[in-house]
């Protein structure tokens, strides 16, 4: 196979668009619309891209084309007035200056929204079926909804053109009206509506040829649609081959946007939005099905992380465009690096779902491992040189160590990181030990790569101690010595073991084991799988309404969807209050967070999950020797000024702590903690 830049850095010509690459980056809504506009923050995070060399960047994922289809939920977008047109016209300028295409996606959520948000009106979809991700029952679409309906998308087809957006794509994927219309899951009609395919199809072709009527038959339009719904009583990969020969005979439409899955329920949502435990590109075949019939560009997304699987999936004519989306959430500059031959250089996404998750949780998408994604106003992702050089020793080689040691590096300073174990990584190392969790450690990967290369001294196998530090003349010194496990304080925790003495395999998980979770995160669904898997009997207990109740929508079907494979026994609403020994056996004492009733479990072993406590025995010994007492000032670190120093110390250097070395977080902080901290030194 040619290289990837030879196979990626072919321009596309869809009509009179022009696009210099093959790779783009599909509309998605990562939570940063502004009272339904895309702002300046929005457009940084897509100003960014384009930067970064993107042929083509989608924006407004679900935006509104319809009052009864709210954009409040997630910060959306709203293309129901003309009010609009001017950050259009923003954006496409700010998109434009670098080379890149932008596009919007255009949407009525029909049933796959909520009633009860902004405007307070009740849902509509071609049948009156209840969705259950989003627990409400639509009313049925009567003649005149049809008509306000599709005057709604036409109008708002004209802003997008009037904005000077390249073109638009109208969803019919994850289960929005148009193919609610489609499914035969939904719609139960008897009218012209509903019943055959063809009478199925009648609605959005409606629409399509409204929209073609109100901007011409020059403007790009596309359409975002499943290669099959991937459930029993849904759209089979013919019916929607069938549906996209269709539209692009009728002269409808100019691309199509294939993925797989829909997004009905919570775990078809995470099959739909692929994370860590799927192959790379699982539904790239349902792309190719539908570009041999199509006739026209094929758009493809889910799960390609890696510019390798991207460029095999064009050069083999499996599409013509092929999206990197949450990979440029990862690094928005894959291209340019590419270009540049700087493939090694590439800050791969490890297929987290950090992003996603925060979203559904009416979060902002923040990358797992970047902390300048959606923060382009005050993070740079090219780090500046600093006007002078300065020591910098970082205690710690876990992803906040490292992401210290990187960023002041790039700074110019001379660094030199003290890591007590053998491998750097800290607590990725044994989060990645946990079943399908594996692809975590791509993040120390390629921060280590990333160290080295800038040339900092590392320098593993090394306990740190004040005197290894001053021995240094360090002018700044990070402490990211991280956590140690939580046990507990209850009556008997000591005879509990952790998810690290497991994973770590220093204690080997064996008979009956109660895995009690205590923080509702990937920790002890992890390891709870983990040992079912090596033959133990497990029960998770938890004192939240359920099981991996902090995980996400990507994430938490997968953890659920294994547990209950593996027969692992789920209790929620139960807390861990005392453990006894009987003979050889423990007791565990759960009581009932809500009738307070207790019961006991006898079991081999006693799993807990608990969080961090900061290992912070080596910053107390540096603190009153440093010249700011360890103290960051907050409103410097906010406001991106450097930290001020005051000679109140008795050393030459100021300190610093950073991650779960100040308090249990997780990956992301530690980073972001390091990041903005270190890009001012």
């Amino acid at each position: 196979m040619s290289s990837p830049a030879e196979a990626l850095l072919k321009p596309l010509q869809i009509k009179h668009l022009t696009i210099r690459n093959r790779v783009m980056s599909t509309s998605h809504a990562p939570g940063y619309g502004s009272e339904g506009k895309p702002k300046e923050r929005y457009q940084l995070y897509h100003e960014e891209k384009a930067k970064g060399g993107i042929g083509l960047t989608m924006f407004g994922g679900s935006s509104s084309v319809a009052v009864d289809s709210p954009a409040a939920p997630w910060n959306q977008i709203s293309v129901a007035d003309d009010s609009v047109i001017p950050f259009f016209r923003e954006f496409s300028d700010r998109v434009h200056r670098h080379g890149a295409a932008l596009m919007i996606q255009l949407t009525h959520m029909g049933r796959r929204t909520r009633w009860d948000t902004e405007n307070w009106l009740p849902t509509v979809s071609a049948s009156a079926a209840r969705e259950p991700a989003h627990r409400n029952t639509p009313k049925e679409m009567e003649d005149f909804d049809f008509k306000r309906i599709i005057a709604g998308y036409a109008a708002a087809a004209r802003r997008c053109k009037e904005g000077g957006l390249d073109g638009f794509e109208l969803s019919a994927a994850h289960g929005h009206l148009i193919d609610q219309f489609w499914s035969p899951s939904v719609n139960r009609r008897t009218d012209k509506y509903g019943g055959s395919l063809e009478n199925r199809m009648r609605f959005g072709i409606e629409v399509f040829e409204a929209i073609r009527a109100e901007v011409g038959d020059d403007y790009v339009i596309g359409m975002r649609m499943s290669g099959d719904e991937l459930i029993d009583d849904g759209l089979s990969h013919e019916d929607c081959i069938a549906i996209a020969r269709t539209y692009a005979e009728r002269g409808l439409i100019d691309f199509v946007n294939v993925l797989g899955g829909q997004a009905r329920d919570h775990l078809a949502h995470a099959i739909s939005l692929p994370n860590m435990s799927f192959p790379v590109a699982p539904f790239l075949h349902l792309a190719s099905g539908i570009k041999r019939e199509a006739g026209i560009p094929v758009f493809h997304a889910q799960r390609v992380t890696d510019l390798a699987t991207a460029a095999r999936a064009v050069e083999e004519g499996h599409v013509d465009m092929v999206a990197m989306t949450r990979a440029h959430i990862a690094d928005p500059h894959l291209v340019r690096k590419l270009m540049e031959g700087r493939l090694d250089d590439v800050r791969q996404c490890v297929g987290a779902g950090y992003c996603i998750d925060r979203i559904y949780v009416g979060g902002d998408a923040l990358c797992i491992q970047n902390a300048a994604t959606g923060r382009e106003r005050s993070m740079p992702h090219v780090i500046p040189k600093a006007e002078r050089k300065r020591r910098v020793v970082v205690v710690g080689g876990g992803p906040g160590g490292l992401e210290a040691a990187r960023v002041c590096a790039e700074r110019g300073h001379s660094v030199v990181l003290l890591e007590r174990n053998a491998t750097p990584g800290g607590q990725i190392g044994i989060a990645a030990k946990a079943t399908w969790r594996e692809a975590m450690s791509g993040i120390t990967r390629w921060l280590s790569q990333q160290v080295t290369k800038l040339g900092v001294d590392v320098r593993l196998g090394v306990e740190a101690d004040r005197a290894a530090i001053e021995a240094e003349k360090p002018d700044v010194v990070i402490l990211a010595t991280g956590g140690r496990p939580n046990r507990g304080d209850f009556k008997g925790a000591d005879l509990a073991v952790s998810t690290w003495d497991v994973l770590t395999g220093a204690v080997e998980p064996t008979g009956t084991v109660l895995m009690y979770d205590g923080t509702g995160q990937h920790h002890g669904a992890s390891c709870a799988e983990f040992m079912a898997k090596r033959g133990a009997l497990v029960e998770i207990a938890t004192p939240d309404r359920m099981v991996a109740e902090e995980v996400g929508t990507t994430n938490q079907p997968i953890h659920l969807r294994e547990l209950y494979k593996l027969n692992v026994v789920m209790t929620t609403n139960h807390q861990l209050v005392e453990i006894y020994q009987e003979g050889n056996r423990r007791v565990a004492v759960l009581r009932n967070e809500y009738t307070h009733e207790e019961e006991e479990r006898l079991v081999d072993q006693i799993v807990v999950e608990l969080g961090t406590l900061p290992n912070d025995g080596l910053y107390f010994d540096l603190k009153d020797r440093s010249l700011n007492r360890g103290e960051t000032d907050l409103d410097s670190l906010i406001a991106g000024r450097p930290q001020p120093v005051q000679a109140n110390g008795h050393g030459g250097y100021t300190l610093h702590r950073i991650g779960d070395a100040v308090a249990g977080r997780n990956i992301h902080a530690a980073i972001y903690d390091a990041a903005r901290l270190c890009k001012d030194i």
